[in-house]
């Protein structure tokens, strides 16, 4: 199965970053996000990714180009300009690149996308910008059993706040950024049906809004309930807390 990734937006919200780079290159532990996100889906057997590219695009085909010759160890012949890996990277990953324009819309990039998918029953998506420990082996088996067109996986929204329980004036306990209210929200990490695509007339198309509503209305949409870690990075405090899991090793979304 192919995993699709969303990675052409501007990531306004993360300004001081992005105004240099692409959101989904921008690095937790010394590596980009994305490769996070792809590492998440390969420890679960999906090898084959699609990237939608749009703003500052040209960084992340920079990345996959000289991937090997980074990632691993090398010796350069300075005699004879021969160049020996010594250690490859261990990624097998297939990797295609498009350039989905740099105002389009997240569906409008999904659609551009569709001739890559020819010949799929079904296929992963989701955002350049997003980990979780999601079970992405379940979350298929999922898809496939209810027959419908899609799946999302639903989360629980990461607390921002720490929130107080009290008796009256009295703090009575203190509860560090708690979860949600019980509600869930779109957590990405889709497996969508090819036949979706049809619900997307063009470029300016929002996924989240009418094709995801008429997907709903039409009762084609489910949710794979995750109650594990989630954490988007949409600001510098959400990359910081990665960072902060990374590097004292409590990093929930490393399963390689």
């Amino acid at each position: 199965m192919k995993a699709v990734i969303l990675a052409g937006g501007r990531g306004t919200r993360l300004a001081e970053e992005t105004a240099l780079r692409p959101k989904p290159m921008v690095e937790i532990g010394g590596r980009p996000i994305l490769w996070h996100i792809m590492k998440i889906y390969a420890a679960h057997g999906v090898r084959e990714f699609i990237i939608c590219l749009g703003y500052k695009g040209w960084m992340i085909k920079d990345f996959f180009l000289d991937y090997r010759r980074l990632s691993g160890d090398i010796r350069v012949d300075l005699a004879t300009d021969a160049v020996e890996m010594l250690h490859p990277p261990a990624e097998d990953w297939r990797v295609t690149l498009v350039d989905t324009g740099e105002a389009t819309q997240t569906g409008g990039r999904l659609k551009r996308i569709a001739p890559y998918l020819a010949g799929e029953d079904a296929f992963c998506m989701t955002y350049g910008d997003g980990v979780g420990d999601v079970d992405i082996g379940a979350l298929i088996d999922f898809h496939r059993a209810h027959g419908r067109q899609a799946s999302v996986t639903a989360v629980a929204p990461p607390g921002r706040f720490g929130a107080l329980e009290r008796d009256g004036a009295a703090v009575t306990a203190f509860t560090e950024k708690p979860r949600g209210d019980g509600g869930r929200i779109n957590g990405g990490f889709f497996v969508l049906s090819p036949q979706v695509l049809d619900r997307v007339p063009g470029d300016t198309t929002v996924w989240e809004e009418a094709p995801l509503q008429s997907l709903a209305a039409d009762g084609q949409l489910m949710a794979f309930d995750h109650d594990g870690f989630w954490q988007p990075m949409d600001t510098l405090r959400d990359r910081d807390t990665l960072e902060r899991l990374w590097q004292g090793g409590e990093a929930p979304w490393r399963r390689w």
